[in-house]
C-alpha cells in the first residue's frame, strides 16, 4: 500500500528501525555540527526531522534541498536530542524527486495572508493551516457517511443537472449546448430551448431535496451529499457559488423527529472530529487565538475546542419563532438599538439575532421552529393557524443558522396552492406533486451546507478557506 506515512512513523516506529520517508521539505537548517531537514507528507500536522552530519549529503544534492522540494530519504530512526519530537531520522541516503527554486516557490517559511494563499490554491494544501483543514474536511465527510449508514439510511445520488428550482429563488447556473453567439429563436423572438441538448431549459442544481423526497417515499430514509450551485452575486465570508450539501429525507418523520435527528447528527460528526482530529484542532485553535489576539475581548470568538464541546455537551434549546421574537423584543440590545437590523414578527432573523439567542440568552445551541409561511419555501407543511409552517433552523454560536429543515407538505391540494402562490408552474413539478397523489405520507428533512459545518469546526473566518478550490463571483481559477 505504498510507503509508510509520517503519521504512522511518529506513532508506531521503533528506535533503531530502518525507515523510508517521502515528503516535501518544510525547512532546512544547517549548523556546524548537523543539517536538519523538516519533512511533511500531509498525513499529519507534525513534521519528521531528518538529520545528517556535514559532508554526509553531497553538495550537489544539498543545494537542491530547499523549502518545497520533494525528497525520498532512507535512514534509521533514532531518539531525538531536540525538543518537540521524540524521534528523528538519521539520514543514510537522499533522493531528490522534485526541486523548488527558492526564487520562485511562493511558500517560503514565513506567514502568508489567507488572501494570498487563495491566489495559489494549487499550493496552499502544503501549508499547516490548509493541511489541517483538508484532513478535518475528510474526517467530517467520512463521519457523515458513517452516521447515516449506521442509522439505516441509503445514500441517494440526486441530479446535478436539473430543470427544477427547489428554492424558487431563480439564482441558477444555466447549462446549455446552444451557440451563445447565434442561439435559435422561436416565433416570439425568445431563445428556443427545444433545440437545446435536453430539449428544455436546464440548470445546475441548487438542492437535491426534491429528488431526495422521492427516494424517501420509497426507501423510507435516504440522504444526499453532493455539490450544489447558487448564482448569487455575493462576496461575503459565508457564501460560495459551488458548495456541498448534506440533505437527509425521512418518510414517517414529523417535525419533532426531524429535530431529534438534526441534533444527534451534528453532535456525532463534531464528536468524531474531536476524537480523530485532535492535533489538527489544537493547531487550528492556536491559529484562531493568534488571529484574534489584537481584538477587544468582547469581540473574540469562543476558544475553538470549548465551542465544539459547547455544542456536543449541551441539549439544544427548542422554541418557536414567535417565542424567539418575544425574547428579542424584550432584550437589552433591542431596547438600546444595538441591533443593526430591526426586530418584529415576520422578519427573517439575521445572524446577530440568532447569535444573541444562542450566546447570550440561552447559552446553548437553539432550534427555532414554526416560522412565518411568507419567509419559507413552498414545500413546508402549513401549521393549523395557516400563518406558520413546520420549519426548523438549528442555530450555533459564532455562526447563527447552520441547519435548515422542515416537515414537508404531504397534502396535494395544500401543496398545489402554495406552488401557485409562489409563482412556480405546476407542470414543471408534475413528478413532485404526483407523489402526493400516489401513497402520500408524512415526511421531513433538512439541509446542512458542508462548508458551513467545516467553517464552524475549523474556526476559520472565511468559507473560501474551507474548500480546496473556492468558486465565487469573478473567480473560477484552478
Amino acid at each position: 500500500m505504498g510507503p509508510v506515512q509520517i503519521k504512522q512513523l511518529l506513532k508506531d516506529a521503533q528506535v533503531g528501525q530502518s525507515v523510508v520517508v517521502k515528503g516535501w521539505v518544510r525547512t532546512k537548517r544547517e549548523s556546524k555540527n548537523a543539517i536538519f531537514i523538516a519533512i511533511n507528507d500531509g498525513s499529519t500536522i507534525h513534521n519528521i526531522q531528518a538529520v545528517a552530519a556535514p559532508g554526509e549529503i553531497p553538495d550537489d544534492t544539498l543545494r537542491l534541498i530547499t523549502t518545497g522540494s520533494c525528497l525520498n530519504v532512507t535512514g534509521q530512526l533514532v531518539e531525538s536530542l531536540g525538543s518537540g519530537q521524540a524521534v528523528e531520522v538519521k539520514i543514510e541516503s537522499v533522493e531528490v524527486y522534485g526541486t523548488a527554486d527558492p526564487d520562485h516557490y511562493p511558500l517560503q517559511p514565513k506567514k502568508h495572508s489567507l488572501e494570498f494563499l487563495r491566489e495559489i490554491a494549487h499550493l496552499r494544501p502544503r501549508t499547516n493551516t490548509f493541511g489541517a483543514i483538508l484532513r478535518l474536511r475528510h474526517a467530517l465527510a467520512f463521519a457523515v457517511h458513517k452516521y447515516y449508514n449506521d442509522n439505516g439510511f441509503f445514500y441517494l445520488h440526486t441530479p446535478i443537472i436539473t430543470a427544477s428550482d427547489a428554492e424558487g429563488a431563480g439564482e441558477m447556473f444555466r447549462v446549455t449546448t446552444l451557440d451563445l453567439y447565434n442561439p435559435p429563436k422561436n416565433e416570439e423572438g425568445k431563445i428556443d430551448f427545444s433545440e437545446d441538448f435536453f430539449g428544455r431549459e436546464a440548470n445546475l442544481t441548487v438542492s437535491g431535496q426534491l429528488e431526495g423526497e422521492l427516494g424517501a417515499l420509497a426507501l423510507s430514509k435516504i440522504y444526499t451529499f453532493g455539490p450544489t450551485f447558487r448564482a448569487e452575486n455575493s462576496n461575503t465570508t459565508r457564501h460560495l457559488a459551488e458548495f456541498w450539501m448534506i440533505e437527509p429525507e425521512m418518510a414517517f418523520f414529523e417535525l419533532e423527529d426531524n429535530m431529534d435527528l438534526a441534533e444527534d447528527f451534528v453532535k456525532y460528526v463534531i464528536s468524531y472530529a474531536l476524537e480523530h482530529c485532535a492535533d489538527d484542532l489544537a493547531f487550528l485553535e492556536k491559529r484562531q487565538a493568534e488571529e484574534e489576539k489584537n481584538k477587544p475581548q468582547t469581540e473574540r470568538s469562543m476558544p475553538l475546542l470549548e465551542k465544539l464541546r459547547f455544542v456536543v455537551e449541551n441539549p439544544f434549546e427548542r422554541l418557536t419563532y414567535t417565542e424567539a421574537i418575544e425574547i428579542l423584543l424584550k432584550c437589552k440590545p433591542h431596547k438600546e438599538k444595538k441591533f443593526q437590523y430591526p426586530v418584529e414578527w415576520g422578519i427573517d432573523l439575521q445572524s446577530e439575532h440568532e447569535r444573541y439567542l444562542v450566546e447570550k440568552h440561552f447559552k446553548k445551541p437553539v432550534i427555532l421552529t414554526n416560522y412565518p409561511r411568507e419567509i419559507k419555501a413552498f414545500y413546508m407543511k402549513l401549521d393549523e393557524d395557516g400563518k406558520t409552517v413546520r420549519a426548523m433552523d438549528v442555530l450555533f454560536p459564532g455562526i447563527g443558522e447552520i441547519i435548515g429543515g422542515s416537515q414537508r407538505e404531504e397534502n396535494y391540494d395544500k401543496l398545489l396552492e402554495r406552488v401557485h402562490e409562489v409563482g412556480i408552474e405546476p407542470e414543471n413539478l408534475w413528478w413532485y406533486l404526483e407523489t402526493r397523489q400516489f401513497g402520500t405520507a408524512p415526511h421531513a428533512g433538512f439541509g446542512l451546507g458542508f462548508e458551513r459545518l467545516v467553517l464552524f469546526v475549523s474556526g476559520m473566518g472565511n468559507i473560501r478557506d474551507v474548500i480546496p478550490f473556492p468558486r465565487y463571483p469573478k473567480s473560477a481559477e484552478f
